[in-house]
């Protein structure tokens, strides 16, 4: 058996003398593990560093079995985010949750594409943050525990919609959400199509998706969320970029 596709490197750890274990998020099949031969050498190192879009060609005999990959490199973004502690973090970040949190083997090609365009576009601080926050609905999503924006969960209207349960993940109309508001977190605009985004609303939006990472994925496996995401967060807030 064997597959060719495009994939985003979020992981390469040593393996015996030369080579190195892969772990990559697919664009056809997931996230994916395979062992790259001469891994650890010096051609092949740089282009196993996490972030690195490129194509693999996995070869194994059956499915299940671990399989080796023969990987070329499509564009070295990862040498882009070396010099920025800042776009390291939020690569950091990015890479844990996916490695943590996708079950293997299953295609989340809509999922795959909004990573590779916050990836492209971590040496931008004024974009990425609120692409970033984004992106962590768009797991959210992935995984089976999508908000619902939309409309008010009270009312149903779609208007003036300023707040999120914490416990469906639906919007709340202010209305509805005033006599709540010490209970509901705050629906950043920007969620809602808003070409703007302060750094009030990037902070709410880290404390919306995180929350609901938290308490619907990460608790079931007993687990908080990745430190490399709070490393972020607290580069954010240093930066004036969150509050």
């Amino acid at each position: 058996m064997d597959f060719v596709s495009e994939a985003i490197v979020l992981q390469a750890r040593k393996h015996g003398e030369t080579s190195a274990i892969m772990e990559t998020f697919t664009r056809e099949h997931g996230r994916h593990n395979a062992l790259v031969r001469g891994g650890v050498g010096r051609r092949m190192r740089p282009i196993l560093q996490p972030g690195n879009i490129v194509e693999v060609e996995w070869r194994g005999r059956l499915e299940e079995h671990l399989g080796y990959y023969t990987v070329e490199l499509v564009d070295a973004l990862a040498g882009t985010f070396m010099e920025d502690r800042l776009s390291l973090s939020a690569l950091n970040s990015l890479a844990s949750l996916l490695r943590e949190m996708l079950p293997e083997k299953q295609p989340l090609p809509g999922l795959y594409d909004v990573t590779k365009i916050v990836l492209e576009r971590l040496d931008d601080p004024d974009i990425w943050p609120a692409l970033y926050v984004r992106w962590e609905t768009m797991l959210l999503e992935g995984l089976g525990y999508g908000l619902d924006l939309s409309r008010c969960a009270a009312t149903e209207t779609t208007d003036n919609l300023t707040h999120v349960s914490p416990r469906s993940g639906r919007a709340v109309c202010a209305e509805a959400a005033e006599p709540y508001l010490d209970k509901l977190f705050r629906l950043p605009p920007f969620l809602r199509g808003q070409p703007i985004a302060t750094p009030q609303d990037i902070a709410d939006g880290l404390r919306l998706t995180g929350h609901f990472l938290e308490t619907r994925v990460q608790w079931e496996r007993n687990r908080t969320l990745p430190e490399a995401r709070r490393v972020m967060v607290e580069r954010l807030v240093a930066d004036g970029l969150a509050v």
